[in-house]
């Protein structure tokens, strides 16, 4: 029989884990691209909010167009590890 709480710490670790590989190929090209976005704009002096957000926008939906499928994947495999799980902890 598996030790409930050595069963839900090494699971909290691996949601947290699962996170943040699925959340990365997202967030940091938006963090690169703001930065670059924010010296650009400090060094041209030009403070229009739609000049940030919009190419934020473009970087996010270009970069879910080509790891949202490999990021379903790793979740839906993380789901399926969790429901394979679940009958060793009933018993």
């Amino acid at each position: 029989m598996t030790d409930s709480g050595d069963f839900f710490i090494g699971m909290a670790q691996q949601t947290l884990w699962i996170t943040a590989l699925a959340a990365a190929p997202i967030l940091v090209p938006a963090l690169l691209g703001g930065l670059l976005l924010g010296m650009i704009q400090a060094a041209t002096s030009i403070n229009e909010a739609t000049l940030s957000f919009v190419p934020k926008l473009l970087i996010v939906a270009i970069m879910l167009g080509i790891f949202g499928g490999s990021i379903m994947y790793l979740i839906v495999d993380f789901t399926v590890d969790v429901y394979d799980r679940i009958p060793a902890l009933l018993v």
